[in-house]
């Protein structure tokens, strides 16, 4: 944003990073934050970096223990001599600390019910009230055929109608616990057992999907928009889905314009919940997850690919006047 002499406006932003994330800060450019924070940074804007436990509260408003970031050469680095500030003083929050949704992420979320000003991206509530797996049924018609239970004898009755099946535990993440089933496996009620807790824990049961063995494409959403770039990540050596996070497992996956009006409705839906960026997991042009959290956008491979500047792009729209007034 620009002043009226023609000079860009210095914004205060707050990134809620993973722990693992702070660890290596510096080097990670396979992650989404370290783009956004190198572009914010480039622009001029102060850019702040914390993790869930640096948050607090002192009577009805929230505080933070954060880092002052910097780029030295090409690289982003952060002041390892924390300052206490409000988060009321931002002016944009993003929040992405890594999944699994526990107690300990919950509870952050229950901190930014006391702030008020900043525009905080994604919602924290919003992520706090979706379940990546199981409210992506909220979207059923673009989606496979899929049930959510703890039944032993549902599931056994949607493997024999289906043949063959993913289950999904709701709660986990990377394909941590995600297990294929095909009729007459033997193993089929050791792992409905175990993925239930013998019929005690709800899991998610998709349809199986063959093209899974030819990879799957991030379908990227931001604000009412679905962006044009994409990715396809291709299944491990090991594995029936993705599961390595490197360039032999990444190629590209064209959108057509059919594509993206089908998901457009979607990502216009996400926006109004207040999931403004949004990483749909879409197999035969068929939905299997949506990543609310801290999506991964896959800058790195994307500018790569295209020859474009993805962070820019995100940044942009971030830094909109419309968005951060509202």
């Amino acid at each position: 944003m620009l002043t009226l002499d023609g000079v860009r406006e210095m914004k205060k932003i707050l990134f809620i990073i993973d722990k693992i994330e702070l660890k290596y800060f510096e080097f990670n450019n396979l992650v989404t934050n370290f783009w956004m924070i190198k572009e914010f940074l480039l622009r001029g804007n102060e850019v702040k970096i914390a993790t869930i436990p640096g948050l607090l509260l002192r009577g009805k408003k929230a505080f933070v223990k954060c880092y002052e970031t910097f780029i030295d050469k090409e690289n982003i680095c952060y002041k390892d001599v924390p300052e206490e500030r409000l988060i009321d003083d931002f002016d944009l929050v993003m929040f992405r600390p890594d999944p699994p949704v526990d107690i300990d992420y919950i509870n952050a979320t229950y901190v930014f019910d006391f702030v008020n000003h900043p525009r905080v991206v994604n919602s924290p509530s919003s992520i706090r009230d979706f379940n990546e797996k199981l409210h992506s049924l909220r979207f059923s018609e673009y989606m496979t055929d899929c049930i959510v239970t703890s039944s032993l004898k549902d599931i056994e009755s949607f493997l024999k109608e289906n043949k063959q099946i993913v289950l999904k535990p709701l709660n986990r993440c990377f394909g941590s616990g995600v297990m294929y089933l095909y009729e007459g496996d033997p193993n089929t009620r050791t792992i409905i057992n175990t993925l239930t807790n013998n019929e005690s824990t709800l899991v998610m049961v998709q349809k199986f999907i063959p093209d899974v063995k030819k990879g799957d494409v991030r379908v990227l959403t931001l604000g009412d928009k679905v962006l044009p770039y994409t990715v396809k990540k291709l299944p491990g050596n090991d594995d029936f889905k993705f599961n390595t996070h490197n360039d032999n497992f990444l190629t590209k996956s064209d959108l057509t314009a059919d594509d993206i009006s089908l998901f457009t409705p979607v990502a216009e839906k996400l926006n109004s919940m207040g999931i403004q960026m949004a990483g749909l997991d879409v197999i035969d042009k068929k939905i299997i997850e949506i990543n609310v959290t801290s999506p991964c956008y896959f800058i790195k491979e994307i500018n790569s690919i295209y020859g474009c500047s993805l962070e820019k792009e995100i940044c942009d729209y971030l830094l909109t006047p419309t968005l951060l007034s509202v």
